[in-house]
């Protein structure tokens, strides 16, 4: 087995409050191994989220550590809500980093037409996020964290805004871009769905504070398609992760 690219260890999370501090996390410890694709998922207020954001640099751990393969990678993150510069067009959007970076504008332009093709935004390329659907948006959200190739994404419930028939299309596309791409992945959902047709695992979190009460291998064979929801399997997999929620 290779060596983990993500070794989480006795994580642990204390928000200051007047009562003497809101315990988010406690004791959490997980491995992910490169190009898995690792789905987060767990009741509201079980740290999710907070997890996260401390594996983005975004926030400090109270406690523990969490320590990735090669030192600091570079890391793409998709929010709930798209979070696209309304002033800017959808491929301005996703060459966004790269200009930050430092890129000339004809390489960000070429690298952001490959990601185009690939998330399925062809002939989207000159809209404004105002005149994009929600799952559009996503796309271009999607194509933005990838422009500057990732070793690690890190997706806080992308689809969680969506209607239903919406997300289950999203819910296809992001696997057959994985599929393509085969990042490593960590990402936070409430569905169980969700989590059972993305992930090769999925860690159930219990009630706040967090801590891993059961890491769950999604043994279902790529690639998926929409039918395998309906399968015996699928539904017995399901079951236990009702189960560990309760």
């Amino acid at each position: 087995m290779a060596e983990p690219i993500l070794t989480v260890h006795d994580l642990s999370v204390t928000f200051p409050d007047p009562n003497g501090g809101l315990d988010a996390l406690d004791s959490l410890s997980f491995i992910i191994q490169p190009r898995e694709f690792v789905c987060v998922l767990g009741p509201s207020g079980s740290g999710k989220s907070t997890l996260l954001r401390i594996l983005a640099g975004l926030l400090k751990p109270t406690g523990g550590s969490y320590t990735f393969a090669g030192g600091r990678p570079k890391i793409g993150m998709v929010f709930q809500e798209s979070n696209l510069m309304p002033w800017r067009t959808a491929l301005d959007n996703i060459t966004l980093p790269l200009e930050l970076e430092g890129v000339s504008p004809d390489g960000s332009r070429l690298r952001a037409q490959e990601l185009i093709d690939l998330v399925g935004l062809q002939g989207f390329e000159s809209s404004w996020p105002r005149d994009l659907s929600g799952g559009m948006a996503q796309r271009v959200a999607i194509a933005r964290a990838l422009i500057h190739d990732p070793d690690i994404l890190l997706l806080d419930e992308p689809f969680g805004s969506l209607d239903a028939l919406t997300r289950e299309r999203m819910w296809t596309e992001l696997s057959r871009i994985w599929q393509m791409r085969q990042k490593t992945v960590l990402m936070v959902t409430h569905s169980i769905s969700e989590s059972l047709f993305l992930a090769d695992r999925v860690l159930v979190l219990t009630q706040r504070p967090g801590r891993i009460k059961v890491d769950l291998e999604v043994d279902l064979p790529r690639p998926r398609a929409d039918e395998i929801r309906f399968t015996q399997h699928f539904g017995d997999l399901a079951r236990r992760l009702k189960d560990a929620i309760g």
